[in-house]
């Protein structure tokens, strides 16, 4: 096996692994948690529901903002302005109303009608 098949088969369970645990939380304010996404999957929706599974409940109610930090600012509630800048998508999840929506934030320009 060449040096680069062996890299890649012995560093794909660890990427599997990283893309399995959460993504840090920042804080809660009420019932909304502010987690903060890793830049590189800031757009990747399939990252974003692997996270909402992990992090959310199933059949519970669950408020999610999500944030990149770019400049490493203090991970913190309040966010710092720094954080706060780097919106890039919102879950809402009612368990009392039976609804969910997920909208992302128009800064990112992902495809979408209903950004934020």
């Amino acid at each position: 096996m060449g040096l680069l098949a062996l890299l890649v088969a012995c560093s794909a369970p660890a990427l599997q692994a990283a893309a399995d645990e959460p993504w840090p939380v920042a804080g809660q304010q009420g019932q909304v948690r502010f987690v903060i996404v890793p830049r590189d999957q800031a757009r990747d929706r399939a990252s974003y529901d692997r996270q909402i599974q992990l992090l959310c409940e199933p059949q519970r109610t669950c408020f999610l903002n999500f944030y990149t930090n770019s400049t490493g600012a203090p991970q913190v509630v309040p966010l710092p302005d720094a954080i706060d800048r780097e919106a890039t998508a919102v879950l809402r999840r009612s368990a009392k109303r039976a609804a969910e929506t997920f909208r992302w934030s128009c800064r990112l320009q992902v495809p979408q009608e209903d950004c934020f």
